[in-house]
This record gives C-alpha cells, sequence and structure tokens, in this order.
C-alpha cells in the first residue's frame, strides 16, 4: 500500500492532483480543503499523505484502484472515522470534505447539525447520524494539534491536546480553547511539559 508520494505536482484539477514521482505520474483524488491549500504549489514539489481504496462494484468484473491524498496523518484519520459512519462511505465524505477538518470536527463537537447539513452531500438526517457517532471522538480533530506544530514531537501535541480537554471541562466552549491555545502556543518557541503549565500560560495571557 502506498502511504506518502512525495513529487512534483504537474496538475491539479478540481477533484484530481498529477504527481510525477521519479518515473511515474500519478493521479491522487484530493479533498477540495486540500485542493486549495496545494493549488500554488503547481510545477513544485509536493508531499501528500496517502490512503488507497477499489472503486466499483465488488460483484462485477473491473474494480479500479483510487488513491487519496491529505496533507497529514490526523486530516488521514478523520476521514477514515466520516467513513465509518453508516451511509457515508470513501466517496461521499471526499466530496463533503470542502472545509477544513478543524472546522468540520468542531460542527460535530458542538452538535451543530446545522452546519453540517450544508456541506455537500450531507443533508439533517446524516448530520444527525454523524453527529451521533462521532462527536465524543473529535476533541483532537478539532483543535488538530498535528497539523498546526507538524515538527513538535507526538508526545507535546498529545500535551496540547490533553490542555484543550482540559479547558473543555472548566467550561470553556471548542472555539474560545482553540483561540486560547493558539494565543499561547503560535510562535512555536516555547515548549511546555505539562498541561498545568500551558493552563498557567493561558491565564497569565489573560491576564496580560
Amino acid at each position: 500500500m502506498i502511504t506518502r508520494i512525495n513529487g512534483v505536482l504537474n496538475r491539479l484539477s478540481e477533484e484530481s492532483a498529477r504527481i510525477e514521482a521519479g518515473p511515474f505520474e500519478y493521479e491522487v483524488f484530493v479533498p477540495e480543503f486540500v485542493r486549495r491549500q496545494i493549488q500554488g504549489e503547481v510545477g513544485k514539489t509536493v508531499s501528500l499523505r496517502t490512503i488507497e481504496y477499489l472503486e466499483g462494484n465488488p460483484q462485477g468484473s473491473r474494480l479500479t484502484p483510487r488513491m487519496i491524498g491529505f496533507l497529514s496523518e490526523v486530516e488521514v484519520e478523520f476521514f477514515d472515522q466520516v467513513c465509518s459512519v453508516d451511509g457515508m462511505g470513501v466517496k461521499k465524505t471526499l466530496r463533503a470534505m470542502v472545509r477544513p477538518v478543524r472546522e468540520i470536527a468542531e460542527a460535530i463537537e458542538e452538535q451543530n447539525v446545522k452546519e453540517l447539513s450544508l456541506l455537500p452531500g450531507i443533508g439533517p438526517a446524516m448530520a444527525e447520524r454523524i453527529v451521533a457517532k462521532l462527536r465524543r471522538k473529535m476533541v483532537k480533530f478539532a483543535l488538530l494539534i498535528a497539523k498546526e506544530f507538524p515538527d513538535q514531537p507526538a508526545e507535546d501535541r498529545s500535551i496540547l491536546s490533553d490542555a484543550f480537554e482540559a479547558l473543555i471541562s472548566l467550561g470553556y466552549d471548542a472555539p474560545t480553547a482553540r483561540t486560547r491555545l493558539d494565543a499561547v502556543t503560535q510562535d512555536g518557541k516555547k515548549k511546555f511539559k505539562s498541561v498545568d503549565q500551558i493552563i498557567f500560560a493561558i491565564y497569565e495571557e489573560g491576564r496580560g
């Protein structure tokens, strides 16, 4: 299974990217939010995390292998979570992901069915189903530490995720908790070794 592609982005359409890697050119389907982030990279080297699936009727005689590309491992994990909802599946989830993972995850966590139902192919009934299955699994995606701090070790990202959950338990809503964390970590220079250090820094930031 191909899990990452590094190569030159030769062409980008509304649905897929053509990436030249060695002697081969690969077609990689990308969600709309990924397409927007790489649209200025045509002719340059890009790196995508990929997953593979087979398109077609399993009972038929022809199944076509496809790849979908993302910018981080966390986005891949989120995609898999949404695909697991009954009635979604790969193609429907791919079409629906027109907004950043963090925003969709936040809507799920906040049980914002109206906002979710505005995504392509997601009506109110499906939005309710997504919320019912996933809302307790969205904290780390709503924060999306791995995407915003890609160079930090996994243990640091874990501390930041735990701090986000701590803020929620203290009564902050998801957007406010995210804003508070962004304020003390946005330069990426300060390293936190514990949740308590982060909470203290947020408290000090509020006093400043």
